[in-house]
């Protein structure tokens, strides 16, 4: 399973999770050259990554709540869906990006740019 948006150059391909690491309709952070990211599975369980903090005040989402294909800011309840990185509901009102997916064996690996 892959997704990955149109048009985005292409970046180097970084190992993130294992597959077994998150559940369905959960979400895991991962930092890589100073940057975070969230990891998340869908209920279907399909594999999304995208910016780490929240675009509101820089909470870290992986302390989220997933409910379908939204994820959730912990701190003030900001949403965003997880495979676009559109803000749905304030306060959270800047989208965020999203990164290319892939598995590769048993390894949850993002494209970073």
């Amino acid at each position: 399973m892959t997704n990955s948006p149109a048009a985005r150059p292409a970046g180097q391909w970084v190992p993130a999770c294992r597959v077994d690491d998150i559940p369905p309709e959960d979400v895991k952070r991962f930092d890589h050259a100073g940057r975070t990211y969230v990891v998340i599975r869908s209920p279907e369980g399909d594999f999304y990554a995208m910016d780490g903090h929240c675009s509101h005040e820089k909470i870290h989402l992986a302390d989220g709540l997933v409910d379908g294909a939204i994820i959730e800011c912990p701190r003030h309840f900001g949403t965003f869906d997880y495979k676009t990185g559109e803000s749905r509901k304030l306060p959270a009102c800047v989208d965020l990006r999203t990164y290319p997916v892939r598995i590769e064996g048993d390894e949850v690996q993002i494209q970073v740019a």
